[in-house]
């Protein structure tokens, strides 16, 4: 881009279609050679410009290019996450037959319903801080060098997913 595209707006739909045509193709191929077809880089493409298209006023034309590939790159790990943790709970599956009472049954099935809703409500950038935190088991300085921040914003991050965690769930601990 050049200098006089900095102040234009990605609101305006012939700056969006531009934008759109110049980087389709670049972000599908980045997805498709880094992740391959299992991840379905189609969708995922499309989905980063929605995504765009929603921050119009706030990211400018410059910076178009780089707020792609980062949401798309992201929403590619979060789903890779999540397949860890499906994968996971389906090899940690309970025996058939347990001594737990229904009662205690119940209530894990409602925390644990009530904890993915508050992650659901965390931001994207507390729960993809905090899920490799805690989920995958990185340090601090790794999950800055994955997301391209700071360490410093890396803990803000993760103590702020916490902190909500533990206000919005009754006895919630991590280790």
């Amino acid at each position: 881009m050049s200098v006089k595209d900095l102040g234009k707006t990605l609101c305006d739909e012939k700056n969006f279609e531009r934008i759109y045509n110049k980087y389709v193709n670049e972000l599908h191929d980045f997805l498709y050679y880094k992740y391959g077809a299992q991840i379905n880089p189609k969708d995922i493409t499309q989905e980063a410009f929605i995504k765009l298209w929603g921050y119009c006023k706030k990211v400018n034309v410059g910076k178009a290019r780089s707020f792609l590939f980062t949401v798309a790159n992201n929403m590619v790990l979060n789903d890779i996450k999540h397949q860890k943790v499906v994968l996971k709970y389906g090899q940690n599956k309970k025996q058939e037959q347990t001594n737990e009472t229904p009662q205690f049954v119940l209530e894990e099935k409602q925390f644990l319903e009530h904890y993915k809703s508050v992650l659901e409500s965390l931001s994207e950038e507390q729960r993809v801080a905090f899920m490799l935190n805690k989920v995958e088991g990185k340090k601090h300085s790794e999950i800055a060098d994955i997301l391209g921040i700071s360490q410093k914003a890396v803990e803000y991050r993760i103590y702020s997913a916490f902190n909500i965690l533990r206000n919005e769930l009754e006895g919630f601990k991590i280790k």
